[in-house]
Protein backbone atom coordinates (compact mmCIF):
# COMPACT_ATOMS: atom_id res chain seq x y z
CA UNK A 1 0.00 0.00 0.00
CA UNK A 2 2.80 2.74 0.63
CA UNK A 3 4.35 1.34 -2.34
CA UNK A 4 2.62 3.45 -4.23
CA UNK A 5 3.16 6.82 -3.24
CA UNK A 6 5.50 8.23 -4.63
CA UNK A 7 8.50 10.94 -4.16
CA UNK A 8 6.40 14.04 -5.31
CA UNK A 9 3.06 12.90 -3.07
CA UNK A 10 5.93 12.88 -0.14
CA UNK A 11 6.84 16.29 -1.29
CA UNK A 12 2.97 17.19 -2.04
CA UNK A 13 1.93 16.38 1.59
CA UNK A 14 4.86 18.23 3.30
CA UNK A 15 3.86 21.12 1.67
CA UNK A 16 0.24 20.81 2.36
CA UNK A 17 0.73 20.05 6.50
CA UNK A 18 3.53 23.19 5.98
CA UNK A 19 0.82 25.17 4.69
CA UNK A 20 -1.97 24.00 7.30
CA UNK A 21 0.51 24.74 10.31
CA UNK A 22 0.99 28.41 8.60
CA UNK A 23 -2.40 28.73 8.76
CA UNK A 24 -3.03 27.57 12.33
CA UNK A 25 -0.29 30.23 13.34
CA UNK A 26 -1.55 33.12 11.31
CA UNK A 27 -5.17 31.83 13.46
CA UNK A 28 -3.27 31.65 16.69
CA UNK A 29 -1.68 35.48 16.08
CA UNK A 30 -4.90 36.64 15.28
CA UNK A 31 -6.52 35.56 18.34
CA UNK A 32 -3.52 36.58 20.66
CA UNK A 33 -4.05 39.85 18.90
CA UNK A 34 -7.95 40.05 20.01
CA UNK A 35 -6.66 38.73 23.72
CA UNK A 36 -7.40 35.42 23.16
CA UNK A 37 -6.06 32.23 23.25
CA UNK A 38 -6.25 29.87 20.01
CA UNK A 39 -8.87 27.61 22.37
CA UNK A 40 -10.82 30.26 23.18
CA UNK A 41 -11.47 31.39 19.57
CA UNK A 42 -12.43 28.11 19.15
CA UNK A 43 -15.24 28.01 21.56
CA UNK A 44 -16.42 31.03 20.05
CA UNK A 45 -16.70 29.71 16.69
CA UNK A 46 -18.32 26.73 18.13
CA UNK A 47 -21.02 28.58 20.05
CA UNK A 48 -21.85 31.01 16.86
CA UNK A 49 -21.77 28.01 14.79
CA UNK A 50 -24.78 25.96 16.99
CA UNK A 51 -27.95 25.95 15.80
CA UNK A 52 -29.97 28.47 18.19
CA UNK A 53 -26.82 29.82 19.24
CA UNK A 54 -26.68 28.23 22.66
CA UNK A 55 -25.22 24.72 24.30
CA UNK A 56 -24.26 23.35 27.34
CA UNK A 57 -20.82 22.81 28.93
CA UNK A 58 -20.84 19.08 28.16
CA UNK A 59 -21.66 19.64 24.42
CA UNK A 60 -18.84 22.29 23.79
CA UNK A 61 -16.55 20.08 25.52
CA UNK A 62 -17.31 17.39 23.13
CA UNK A 63 -16.70 19.87 20.16
CA UNK A 64 -13.61 20.93 21.71
CA UNK A 65 -12.11 17.50 22.42
CA UNK A 66 -11.71 18.48 26.14
CA UNK A 67 -13.38 17.20 29.12
CA UNK A 68 -16.35 18.63 30.80
CA UNK A 69 -13.99 20.51 33.45
CA UNK A 70 -11.67 21.48 31.41
CA UNK A 71 -14.22 22.86 28.97
CA UNK A 72 -16.47 24.77 32.67
CA UNK A 73 -13.05 26.44 33.32
CA UNK A 74 -12.38 27.95 29.65
CA UNK A 75 -16.52 29.05 29.83
CA UNK A 76 -15.32 30.42 33.40
CA UNK A 77 -12.62 33.29 31.78
CA UNK A 78 -14.67 33.30 28.57
CA UNK A 79 -17.40 34.41 30.90
CA UNK A 80 -14.91 36.66 32.67
CA UNK A 81 -13.85 38.66 29.96
CA UNK A 82 -17.94 39.07 28.59
CA UNK A 83 -17.04 36.99 26.09
CA UNK A 84 -19.77 34.54 27.05
CA UNK A 85 -23.06 34.32 29.15
CA UNK A 86 -24.69 31.75 31.35
CA UNK A 87 -28.11 30.55 31.28
CA UNK A 88 -29.95 28.17 32.93
CA UNK A 89 -32.89 26.32 30.45
CA UNK A 90 -36.19 27.31 30.96
CA UNK A 91 -38.24 23.84 31.68
CA UNK A 92 -34.88 21.94 33.58
CA UNK A 93 -33.12 25.12 35.81
CA UNK A 94 -30.17 22.57 36.21
CA UNK A 95 -29.39 22.73 33.05
CA UNK A 96 -27.11 25.67 32.28
CA UNK A 97 -26.46 26.69 28.41
CA UNK A 98 -23.97 29.10 26.99
CA UNK A 99 -24.51 31.75 24.61
CA UNK A 100 -22.21 34.52 23.16
CA UNK A 101 -22.74 37.72 24.28
CA UNK A 102 -22.91 40.70 22.00
CA UNK A 103 -19.16 41.62 22.74
CA UNK A 104 -18.30 37.92 21.80
CA UNK A 105 -19.96 38.11 18.45
CA UNK A 106 -18.12 41.23 18.02
CA UNK A 107 -15.12 39.84 18.73
CA UNK A 108 -15.56 36.87 16.45
CA UNK A 109 -17.02 38.87 13.56
CA UNK A 110 -13.47 40.72 12.83
CA UNK A 111 -11.64 37.43 13.17
CA UNK A 112 -13.87 35.58 11.23
CA UNK A 113 -13.58 38.41 8.39
CA UNK A 114 -9.68 37.91 8.55
CA UNK A 115 -9.64 34.40 8.59
CA UNK A 116 -11.79 34.17 5.28
CA UNK A 117 -9.55 36.51 4.31
CA UNK A 118 -6.32 34.29 4.93
CA UNK A 119 -8.25 31.13 3.82
CA UNK A 120 -9.03 32.62 0.43
CA UNK A 121 -5.87 33.49 0.06
CA UNK A 122 -4.49 29.89 0.59
CA UNK A 123 -7.54 28.41 -1.90
CA UNK A 124 -5.66 28.13 -4.97
CA UNK A 125 -2.64 26.86 -3.15
CA UNK A 126 -4.31 24.06 -1.41
CA UNK A 127 -6.47 23.26 -4.47
CA UNK A 128 -3.67 22.63 -5.94
CA UNK A 129 -2.02 20.38 -3.88
CA UNK A 130 -4.96 18.07 -3.28
CA UNK A 131 -5.59 17.63 -6.90
CA UNK A 132 -1.78 16.30 -6.81
CA UNK A 133 -2.65 13.82 -4.09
Amino acid sequence: MADDVRDEDYATLATFRYELRRFLHFSENAASEAGLTAQQHQALLVLRAVPGGAMMVGELAERLLLRPHSASGLVDRLTGLGLVERNRGGDDRRQVFIMLTEMGRNVLASLAASHRAELRRLRPLLTDLMSRL
